[in-house]
């Protein structure tokens, strides 16, 4: 191997500093008019090229490098999937396909009502009667008749005040009664 000598740093004659130049510092001045005069320009460049930098890495960041390969086993989860939501869909077409005829049925028994009615009401204005009355299920006139004979007028009744009120006594009532003002009459 090659020999390495060690020397001692006292053992080293000294060497001479060379001045440094530029001691008086004009150099700042120069980037001080920069600052004072353009520094609102500079510090809006500055946070435009902040926000370009965020607004680009944000969007490096949303766009996915590569898709995904998809596996056999993927492909098997979205038939399944698919088939489920067949199912489901399948499933809810018959229940309102159901709840649909249901509501056609009901339809046409109303129907059938109506013009049941109708027809009650034709015949009753042919025999002479109120079409209002036909609503009710007809009696019998037998029944009918029985019934008005045995039928007796209400007699207690609850009248609404007592017998010997009298609105001009100013007796029971929540207002009473009052001579009418002196004077001419106020007409014109």
């Amino acid at each position: 191997m090659d020999e390495v000598e060690i020397t001692d740093v006292d053992d080293l004659p000294q060497m001479e500093k060379a001045p440094i130049k530029n001691q008086d510092l004009n150099f700042l001045s120069f980037s001080g008019d920069l600052l004072s005069e353009y520094g609102w320009y500079l510090l809006a460049v500055t946070v435009l090229i902040y926000l370009l930098i965020q607004h680009l890495s944000k969007r490096r960041s949303r766009v996915p490098s590569s898709p995904p390969a998809q596996t056999p086993q993927d492909a098997v989860l979205v038939a399944r999937r698919q088939e489920g939501m067949e199912a489901a869909r399948r499933k809810m077409q018959e229940d309102l396909d159901t709840k649909a005829a249901i509501f056609r049925e009901k339809q046409a028994q109303q129907e059938q009502e109506k013009r049941r009615q109708k027809i009650e009401i034709w015949e009753s204005m042919q025999l002479g009667k109120s079409h209002k009355g036909t609503t009710k299920h007809p009696q019998t006139t037998e029944e009918t008749s029985s019934s008005t004979a045995a039928s007796k007028p209400k007699t207690d009744k609850k009248s609404l005040r007592s017998a010997d009120y009298n609105p001009l006594t100013g007796q029971g009532g929540s207002c009473s009664w009052r001579p009418g003002r002196r004077g001419p009459s106020s007409g014109g």
